[in-house]
């Protein structure tokens, strides 16, 4: 089966625009055109392109992604280069999946300092003063 651009762009959630801004990067280079000009994308095709979101949407710089691409359509022969890229790809993901669960924590602890039993006692007894009179005795939240 062959489909359009439109049909890709909307298959995979792009625009159009980035279709053709990965075409004139060197990412699809194995995308045929028909006889009016037009990008005509095959079932072998999507398989690149839904590689190609994956390596984008785990932080692949486009570069890298176009040596991964280059690599591809040299063959078997590059599949230990194929190996080393995605490796190395792999223990960035993972470096940045530790970031994140750092963060995670940073924001569950505080959550959990808002909305612990004391944090409201203390949110509720500031209401009771009027801002000129938190200004007056220094009050402040010290749960921020």
């Amino acid at each position: 089966m062959m489909y359009s651009i439109k049909e890709v762009a909307e298959l995979f959630g792009l625009s159009v625009y980035t279709l053709r801004y990965y075409d004139k990067a060197g990412l699809l280079p194995f995308v045929s055109k028909n006889e009016a000009g037009y990008r005509v994308f095959t079932e072998s095709d999507l398989g690149f392109i839904q590689t190609i979101c994956c390596l984008k949407d785990t932080g692949m710089p486009v570069k890298t992604i176009k040596v991964y691409i280059d690599y591809c359509m040299e063959g078997t022969k590059s599949i230990p280069k194929r190996c080393a890229l995605l490796a190395q790809h792999r223990q960035n993901v993972l470096a940045e999946i530790e970031s994140l669960q750092q963060n995670l924590k940073e924001v569950d602890e505080k959550l959990a300092t808002y909305t612990s039993p004391e944090a409201v006692k203390v949110v509720a007894a500031m209401r009771q003063f009027s801002s000129a009179e938190k200004e007056r005795y220094g009050l402040y939240n010290p749960y921020r």
